[in-house]
């Protein structure tokens, strides 16, 4: 998997290596090849996220991660090709508190925030329950694959995406 980043905004090496896994696992798990997937990511300030939320969104409000996906149906482009499967736009500021909050590391944080938007670019949505419940259980399968599992706090709770990233 290709991820990518705005250099601006750099990801500690360890947590690049980690959101390449993961993000490769989607896509293998949906019948793409990593090797031939990109994704475009980017931090933004809490002013920009709210921005652009309001803008795409119609919400004025500040949120966690935003995905912006290139494809309605990620089986349209050629499969043997590489493809750009979208944008993730991740508020380092709220994933950082979000972190705290829910008493685990900010690299589990990031790369849920991440793993959440890249299931978005690949399809998955949560406004209906049954949706919300099989996204869901994609995103645990892959944290806990790459040993990124919830613990404590955070297993009680909604965490991170399930509040308002999208």
């Amino acid at each position: 998997m290709n991820i990518l980043f705005d250099e601006e905004n750099s990801v500690p090496e360890k947590i690049e290596e980690t959101m390449k896994e993961a993000a490769g696992i989607c896509a293998r798990e949906e019948g793409l090849d990593p090797d031939l997937c990109e994704i475009s990511f980017s931090f933004v300030t809490e002013e920009e996220i709210r921005s652009l939320n309001a803008a795409y969104r119609q919400k004025d409000a500040v949120t966690d991660v935003l995905s912006f996906p290139q494809y309605d149906d990620i089986h349209e482009p050629d499969n043997r090709q590489a493809v750009c499967l979208g944008d993730v736009v991740i508020c380092d500021a709220v994933a950082r508190r979000q972190a705290e909050e829910y008493g685990h590391s900010y690299e589990r944080e990031l790369v849920y925030l991440f793993v959440h938007s890249v299931l978005h670019l690949l399809g998955y949505d949560h406004m209906e329950e049954e949706e919300r419940l099989l996204m869901r259980r994609r995103e645990e399968e892959v944290m806990r694959s790459i040993g990124l599992e919830r613990t404590g706090q955070a297993e009680s709770g909604m965490a991170g995406a399930e509040q308002g990233a999208e």
